[in-house]
């Protein structure tokens, strides 16, 4: 096994055009894992974390270009306000040394349908640069999970950023494990409501071959919400559209029985966090206060 060490972001992409097959190694909290369980045994191994701008992030009038290695606890730390739910995701991670570690561009590489910043980063609507020495692209993440641990990149690109819209309203986020930390979801839930298009955005994980969207269920909720003046009037939303919401999201979810759990439970948990992350964020829209975006 080969061990790159560009000391640029240019020489990065040489590499990963020299060698397409190469995996990228930034955090290495799920590529070290791979290894260690002899799971993965690339050729090369491309080491970016020499690459500084990969760990920067910049706000702008109206988006957070959030560097591909800014770790978990920089999330945490310094954009609660803005990426609320990414900000409660990245407090599920792990372990703080991993937290310390791991970044989202490391969690869209891996792709994996149980992945903690998927949900929020789908709810939220976001972006990821992409680039090869061919030049850039943006991939909605809607169009960027493509299988099971399989994602749009390019063999010849890297993530090099991702583009987040600022929170306009509260976002929520919850996740159903084994245990109250260092574990993978069971499922997990992320929801944000848009009060400048009057919309909602929902991300699930864990509970469909790849992190998915309940369409159905945003649709229902956000005509639901137009017909009865919810937005102006900032009424409690009625326990009947909070159930059908509930369960259209959890028909939206094709999980799989596995070792951490049922399908059968897996639907079930999905609607008790598609109707706790709807209250708890739509009591925020109700009632601003300093926790708005998602009590952390």
């Amino acid at each position: 096994m080969d061990f790159l060490r560009p000391a640029t972001w240019q020489e990065a992409l040489a590499a990963k055009a020299a060698h397409p097959a190469a995996v990228p190694i930034a955090g290495g909290t799920d590529v070290m894992v791979g290894i260690n369980f002899d799971h993965l045994r690339p050729d090369h191994l491309l080491d970016l974390t020499r690459i500084d701008e990969l760990y920067e992030w910049e706000r702008g009038e109206r988006t957070v270009r959030l560097g591909a290695s800014v770790p978990y606890t920089r999330v945490m730390t310094e954009l609660r306000a803005e990426l609320p739910g990414l900000a409660l995701a990245a407090h599920t991670v792990a372990s703080p040394q991993i937290r310390n570690r791991g970044g989202v561009g490391g969690n869209l590489g891996t792709a994996s349908p149980a992945g903690d910043a998927h949900p929020a980063l789908l709810a939220a609507g976001a972006e990821i640069e992409a680039e090869s020495v061919r030049g850039t692209r943006r991939i909605p993440v809607d169009a960027f999970y493509t299988g099971v641990k399989r994602n749009a990149l390019a063999p010849d690109e890297l993530i090099r950023a991702v583009h987040v819209d600022t929170a306009d309203g509260p976002q929520q986020f919850s996740k159903v494990g084994t245990r109250n930390a260092m574990v993978i979801a069971v499922c997990a839930f992320a929801f944000a409501l848009h009060p400048r298009t009057r919309t909602v955005r929902t991300g699930v994980g864990s509970a469909a071959p790849t992190p998915i969207r309940a369409g159905t269920a945003e649709e229902f909720l956000t005509a639901a919400f137009d017909e009865d003046g919810l937005w102006d009037s900032g009424r409690p939303v009625p326990p009947s559209v909070a159930k059908e919401f509930a369960g259209l999201c959890a028909a939206a979810c094709a999980p799989i029985d596995d070792v951490r759990g049922t399908a059968a439970y897996r639907r079930h948990a999905v609607a008790v966090l598609a109707r706790r992350t709807l209250t708890w964020a739509w009591e925020s829209y109700r009632r601003p206060g300093p926790a708005s975006g998602g009590a952390l």
